[in-house]
């Protein structure tokens, strides 16, 4: 009698990737780390030491895996399925904000509004708008983050990214390629530190300017809510909350998921909402701005993983790590 082949069953992704110095963790929830609360787990998540951990990393990395990468996921949808791949996530080395002049380096996952302190403290003017923007210098850079008339563009001096084989690219501000919520980089590419510049100002007039943005932000958008920011990108010439307005989707709501009533670019997570009742509720605010105005609205909210009907991710296992 012949013996049955034996099966050899796939090795855990976390097992092809290269040995770090930072943190690797299998199965790693998301849902938590994002503004919306929603999404499923990372097949893999990968907390870099520092750049050099990130390089090797990319550099080793099998070409065959998705690599993303995430901030403080303010501007982020990720889908119910999870994400196939290694999520990237900067940490603690990436955040130094420091000051030279009227310049400011800082690592990409600075917040936005640090580096909008930081520029107050120093008597930089021209980086108030900054505080304006809920996420870090590295998703700014990544979609020429603005707020109340500026956009970084209009500040970055240079940028500093790895490419996908973990090689190091210093970008001048040309390099970048920015325009209305895009850059040129390639998307592959990670963000790991920028130079902004601003110009002398007074402290208290810059305070006053942040204290107004604060104000202004707290009585016209819901950010108190689980939400993700703007959700689409203004058309040219049009401003997408007033299409949307148009269109009658002010409270639109789809299973737990609900247009804003004070900011109707801003879809709120109501308590029980999925990723795909936001996504979805999204993709009928689209159809009906399209079919009220023939303007097609361009997705700003970033999605990333697959729906949970088209999951490739493995059932949750007890959590691995290797530090």
């Amino acid at each position: 009698m012949t013996a049955a082949p034996r099966m050899h069953p796939e090795p855990h992704l976390i097992d092809r990737l290269p040995a770090v110095r930072g943190r690797l963790t299998a199965d790693a929830p998301l849902a938590n780390v994002t503004w919306f609360r929603v999404g499923g787990p990372a097949e893999a998540m990968f907390k870099p030491a520092d750049a050099a951990d990130l390089g090797d990393f990319l550099a080793g990395c099998p070409t065959d895996v998705p690599v993303a990468v995430i901030g403080v996921a303010s501007n982020l949808l990720v889908r119910d399925g999870g994400v196939p791949g290694v999520v990237i996530r900067l940490g603690r080395a990436f955040v130094d904000v420091s000051v030279n002049g009227c310049e400011i380096t800082a690592g990409a996952a600075a917040l936005d509004l640090n580096v909008a302190n930081a520029a107050r403290d120093a008597g930089i003017a021209g980086l108030e708008f900054l505080s304006g923007i809920p996420g870090t210098i590295g998703g700014a850079l990544r979609m020429n983050g603005g707020a109340y008339g500026r956009e970084l563009s209009d500040v970055v001096v240079s940028a500093t990214a790895l490419d996908r084989s973990g090689l190091s690219h210093a970008l001048s501000r040309d390099d970048l390629g920015l325009s209305y919520r895009h850059s040129n980089v390639p998307e592959d590419w990670i963000f790991t530190s920028a130079v902004l510049r601003g110009h002398p100002g007074d402290h208290a007039d810059i305070g006053r300017r942040m204290h107004e943005i604060a104000t202004s932000r707290a009585e016209s958008q819901p950010v108190k809510a689980r939400t993700g920011g703007s959700t689409f990108a203004n058309p040219p010439g049009e401003k997408a909350w007033a299409l949307i307005d148009r269109a009658g989707c002010r409270g639109l709501t789809i299973g737990g998921a609900q247009v804003s009533e004070k900011h109707c670019n801003f879809l709120l997570n109501l308590g029980t909402a999925t990723a795909d009742d936001l996504e979805s509720l999204g993709e009928e605010v689209r159809r009906r701005v399209y079919e009220t105005s023939g303007i097609e609205l361009r997705w700003e909210i970033r999605r990333i993983g697959v729906p949970a009907s088209s999951s490739t991710l493995s059932p949750l296992r007890s959590q691995g790590n290797r530090p």
